[in-house]
């Protein structure tokens, strides 16, 4: 790596090498010679004069890009896309009169870009699959466990840490969701022209509409896709990136939301994300813990869900069949949305599979606010020994900020239940309200909704998806 000059964080922090192979100039420039290569054998199939001899020619040099001619050819002509043709045309002298016959750029410069968005997204699909399924086993796991409830982030009524973690979850699924539904919507550009009219294809095949026709669709099987979007410009619609890219920042969205909650938790020390033996958590404070992944990931989605705006506003902004003022821009954008999702779900991974959990820590928490909780069952209880459910109710207001003011003011304990087992009003003299003291009582259906949503949802779709859940090591990085 060169020290010299600056590189992407994306590629040498956060990025796996898988998606930075799928971006990378290799992957892009041999898939445009795939595609010269599905043109010229459509274009044969269909009776045009190209011989198998030169289809054979474009095949051997489909992988051995000479970068240097096309760097070359690209200072003189000031065309990337020519730059190439011309450079491919030189290790294929028998095919180079037909390379990229009757074609405009967007033939190769779109198609390939769809092609990558397809890979990538299929990518983001495994990660997704791979995050979801350990985060499904914590909500297994802790479907029971009573924790304080939040609003506001201010206490509120119990809930499981299972039951708190299936809301993470559920926003996982519906990423899926959201992604398996624009990238089974993708088509390939397929060979439009320089308007989308296909007028020189008419010209190459004598005004034959049929055949024109069944190119698009010859190139599309050959590229993988089973569908070509049906009438374009000179560009597939810029609508496509932006549809694509908002599935981007839902991932990110959902990843930001999980950090957050884990951050407040950590500040708890309810639960933590994994602290390796000789992590240095700052560099002045040897103590502190800090949550470095969960802060991570909240960086990086912001930028996601920022980089999301970037194709919008192409999309408005294009003018008629083509404008070019979208190339430099998807150049940035696409890649490094996909690179940053794909960093931000490789770090949701590592800190689900090693999250600590801390029962007592928990339990601590709970109970110094559930004498507050568990007045309503005792107001309840009062008025079915004849009391005034109004004049009660102002009762517990009263002993509930009076207990407060002592908690906050002087750091005792949570004297509530003390205070009403004194107070005649409510005639529960001899009661044993620390029977009303039991978290389980105040979690209503957490436990079951959690069973509910993993064995109607989750495990359907991990037992269908499990061919598709492929384990990777040591792709975090730092």
């Amino acid at each position: 790596m060169p020290r010299d000059r600056y590189e992407s964080p994306l590629n040498g922090r956060y990025a796996s090498t898988a998606m930075q192979k799928i971006f990378s100039p290799d992957r892009k420039f041999s898939t445009w010679r795939k595609l010269w290569v599905a043109l010229a054998e459509s274009e044969q199939e269909l009776g045009l004069a190209i011989t198998d001899e030169q289809i054979a020619e474009l095949k051997t040099h489909i992988e051995d890009i000479n970068y240097d001619r096309a760097e070359a050819w690209e200072k003189r002509v000031r065309h990337d896309v020519m730059a190439h043709v011309h450079a491919y045309g030189e290790q294929c002298p028998k095919a180079k009169g037909i390379i990229h016959l009757g074609a405009t750029s967007c033939y190769v410069g779109d198609n390939t870009d769809l092609i990558l968005m397809r890979d990538a997204l299929d990518l983001i699909r495994q990660r997704l699959l791979q995050t979801i399924r350990p985060l499904a086993e914590f909500c297994r796991t802790y479907k029971a466990l009573p924790t304080l409830g939040f609003t506001h982030f201010q206490p509120a009524q119990p809930v499981t840490v299972g039951k708190r973690a299936t809301l993470w979850l559920q926003d996982l699924i519906s990423d899926l969701e959201d992604l398996d539904y624009v990238r089974n919507s993708l088509c390939l550009l397929g060979c439009k022209g320089t308007t989308g009219t296909q007028a020189s294809f008419m010209d190459l095949f004598e005004g034959d509409e049929a055949r024109c026709r069944r190119l698009d669709h010859m190139i599309a099987a050959k590229m993988g896709f089973t569908q070509v979007y049906p009438v374009s410009g000179q560009t597939y619609a810029r609508k496509v990136d932006s549809r694509v890219l908002n599935v981007l920042s839902g991932i990110a969205q959902s990843a930001h939301k999980f950090s957050n909650d884990l951050r407040l938790l950590q500040h708890l020390k309810e639960i933590e994300e994994p602290f390796e033996k000789q992590q240095i958590g700052s560099s002045a404070m040897a103590y502190k813990r800090n949550p470095m992944r969960s802060e991570r990931m909240a960086s990086l989605s912001r930028y996601i869900m920022n980089l999301a705006l970037n194709p919008a506003e192409t999309a408005a902004e294009q003018w008629f069949e083509r404008t070019l003022d979208d190339s430099a821009n998807k150049r940035l954008s696409i890649p490094e949305a996909f690179l940053a999702t794909d960093a931000v779900l490789i770090l949701y991974t590592n800190i689900v599979e090693g999250l600590v959990v801390y029962p007592e820590v928990i339990r601590k928490h709970l109970m110094a606010e559930l004498p507050f909780m568990a007045t309503e069952n005792i107001l309840m209880e009062a008025v079915k020994r004849g009391g005034d459910r109004q004049a009660l109710h102002e009762r517990i207001r009263q002993h509930a900020m009076d207990a407060g003011r002592q908690v906050k003011e002087f750091g005792r304990d949570n004297d509530m239940l003390e205070r009403i087992k004194s107070d005649p009003a409510f005639g529960l003299q001899g009661v044993n309200l620390d029977s009303l003291l039991d978290p389980q009582l105040y979690v209503g259906r957490s436990p079951g909704q959690v069973s509910d949503y993993l064995s109607e949802v989750v495990d359907p779709l991990l037992k269908a998806e499990q061919n598709q859940i492929v384990v990777t090591e040591g792709e975090l990085k730092v």
